[in-house]
């Protein structure tokens, strides 16, 4: 074939998508690919594209126009390809290739393939493919953090949500897997962990036949990593069993990500998440008890079909009743293939936007009240890049998770990559600023 071609890949959507990207990555570097980060200089782009809600189809969009527009080659990957292969292929002459967001594991037999003139179209109806420790990795975060998978899919059917669509039933990976991967990350030098999957509390369900996510924190508890932080936790499989395990593993951060999407029990029934209406008081009142130090965020939609002023201002005051320290808020898209889709009482975009706005206004105060808790305490803050004018150090304390969360800008000076201790003197709505202390 002579000389291979360079490839760059343009990343969109969340950190499922950054793993797969991460994968496609590692398997072309193995295959002896030249991996260009330039995309006006490669030969071919990989768009891996996110299809979870209106904005970010039309980022993927955007991409993929820019990207056709100069002439590349591209391939696209991802949920967006999962759900609207057809359309795509029809409407991007330029895409030489269209793959699943559970095929991505196939990208170097697709790359080879279209070089022979073959439009390729690899894209399972149902995905069921989930990487291990042995597929090959290039990590694209800064060096101190990883993401690892501990699941993939869902088995939930949430009314406003594509991903069981786009994504699969759930399936987990082993123990032993994940904490083989673990393992290598620490061996790299990696200080922090974020457990992903679409419901980590769910964790197992579907190879041990019942979740397992109390045992994974405490293997994952034996392996030299500082900070192992769990992300989407849905509040009814925090059980006693997984708080014990965070209690009294010492490198499980507690840092909760709730993804609770409502509060009143009628738009949750709507919303087909009838269970949580009841507990969600109850269970957070029990978390604070359990983890008093615990760091709560959650993410909300606004505007869901029926929803009424009564409905909004319960939200409101379920927000000033628990303080959480982080909450981001959509306002509902409407998703082909939802149920909710087909709901009446869609609302006004206007209305959704004003709700949205509303929340994020109340909910400031409260999170600099939150952030401000922490003037005067001395905290481990994992240095992650250097600002380039200011020339201050900016990391993350355990308070803030990566790319969701705040910021700790640091005086003094700290390898790249390294935990140090520093005292925090002031703080604002969403960030710290402190200075590291000499030990």
């Amino acid at each position: 074939m002579g000389n291979k071609p360079t490839i760059a890949i343009s990343h969109l959507g969340c950190e499922k998508n950054r793993i797969d990207s991460e994968h496609m990555l590692g398997l072309l570097v193995q295959a002896g690919y030249e991996v260009d980060a330039d995309e006006t200089s490669a030969d071919y782009v990989i768009v891996n594209t996110c299809s979870f809600i209106d904005a970010a189809r039309e980022e993927s969009i955007r991409t993929l126009v820019e990207l056709a527009e100069a002439d590349k080659k591209i391939v696209i990957t991802g949920c967006m390809a999962q759900h609207f292969q057809a359309q795509l292929l029809a409407e991007i002459p330029e895409a030489v290739a269209v793959v699943g967001s559970g095929d991505y594991h196939k990208i170097v037999d697709v790359i080879e393939r279209s070089q022979t003139g073959e439009r390729v179209v690899e894209v399972s109806p149902e995905p069921t493919y989930i990487a291990d420790e042995h597929t090959p990795r290039y990590r694209t975060t800064t060096e101190g953090v990883a993401y690892l998978r501990v699941a993939e899919g869902c088995d939930y059917a949430c009314a406003f949500c594509i991903i069981p669509h786009l994504r699969g039933k759930q399936r987990s990976r082993t123990i032993e897997s994940i904490v083989a991967e673990a393992q290598r990350l620490a061996d790299e030098g990696v200080k922090e962990l974020v457990l992903i999957s679409q419901i980590t509390t769910n964790y197992g369900l579907d190879i041990y036949g019942k979740p397992r996510l109390a045992e994974l924190l405490r293997a994952l508890g034996k392996v030299d990593i500082p900070w192992i932080r769990m992300h989407y936790a849905y509040p009814t499989g925090l059980t006693p069993q997984v708080i014990a395990a965070m209690q009294e593993t010492a490198n499980v951060l507690p840092y909760l990500d709730l993804p609770l999407q409502h509060s009143h029990p009628e738009i949750l029934r709507a919303m087909n998440r009838p269970w949580q209406g009841a507990v969600n008081d109850r269970i957070i009142e029990q978390l604070k008890i359990a983890l008093p130090d615990a760091v709560m965020r959650t993410t909300l939609i606004v505007g869901f079909p029926g929803e009424t002023d009564e409905h909004y201002q319960h939200l409101q005051q379920f927000l000033q009743r628990h303080e959480f320290d982080h909450v981001g808020v959509f306002t509902f898209s409407a998703e082909d293939g939802t149920a909710a889709a087909t709901l009446p009482n869609h609302l006004p975009q206007a209305i959704m936007d004003e709700r949205r706005d509303g929340i994020m206004a109340m909910q400031q105060p409260i999170s600099l009240r939150r952030n401000q808790l922490e003037v005067g305490k001395t905290v481990d803050v994992l240095v992650e890049q250097e600002h380039p004018e200011s020339g201050l150090l900016v990391g993350r304390s355990a308070r803030f998770a990566p790319e969701v969360d705040g910021l700790v800008y640091l005086s003094g000076s700290a390898r790249l990559g390294s935990i140090v201790s520093a005292t925090i003197h002031a703080a604002d709505h969403y960030d710290l600023h402190g200075e590291i202390v000499y030990q």
